[in-house]
């Protein structure tokens, strides 16, 4: 069984708009998610492709792979928390492929919780905190039909790196490993291994660009 070493965070509300999540802080204050800010500059690519297939395709995939990422974080958040977990016959390849990496975590800190910076001026939902192989980490599951690039991926790790900021804020505690854990279909999975400060300068960069273009 894995270590679950426990923290009190404050309670965020969520408010899901028609394109765009935000989270009510304790404290009244209305900040978008890491997601958002993270995919900030990826909006125009989604647009045009989604312009390329048609609205009712890009909805039809969409949905798809929301779909499957939503069951393979439940998986992989079940199996975590209990050490079993039962996939149906669409998910069981991918997810028994993540097991082995699974099971170099351990000392969780943190699954599933929402977590907020007010430096930052956002919140969200941070899939894992933990030890990987032994090292504290910031840790994101993905899907994917197909393998990734890195240098197509840096969205992830501007969110990784805001939440290990959330994260620091409300326990001291400073995570400099990031890890994003990637299912692929027919393929092995995928695993980026970042330094946090790396990406510091960057993520702050882009969250400087996304709240002048709102306005926030």
């Amino acid at each position: 069984m894995k270590t679950f070493i426990h923290h009190s965070f404050p309670e965020l509300k969520r408010i899901d708009g028609d394109t765009n999540r935000f989270y009510l802080t304790p404290e009244g204050k209305r900040y978008p998610s890491v997601s958002t800010v993270a995919g900030f500059k990826n909006a125009q690519a989604i647009k045009k492709w989604r312009e390329s297939v048609g609205e009712a395709e890009a909805n039809k995939i969409s949905s798809r792979a929301s779909k499957r990422g939503t069951a393979i974080h439940s998986l992989c958040e079940q199996y975590l928390k209990t050490g079993s977990a039962e996939p149906n016959l669409f998910d069981q390849e991918m997810f028994n492929s993540l097991v082995p990496i699974l099971n170099l975590i351990d000392n969780i800190e943190a699954i599933e919780q929402p977590l907020y910076s007010d430096p930052l001026r956002v919140a969200g939902t941070v899939d894992l905190i933990a030890t990987l192989n032994g090292v504290p980490s910031v840790i994101d599951f993905k899907t994917s039909r197909k393998p990734k690039e890195k240098e197509n991926i840096s969205s992830y790790f501007h969110q990784t790196c805001m939440y290990s900021h959330a994260f620091y804020q409300h326990t001291g505690i400073l995570i400099n490993q990031m890890a994003i854990i990637i299912g692929v279909d027919d393929h092995e999975p995928q695993m980026f291994i970042e330094r946090t400060r790396d990406w510091v300068f960057p993520t702050i960069e882009l969250r400087e660009s996304f709240l002048r273009a709102k306005g926030y």
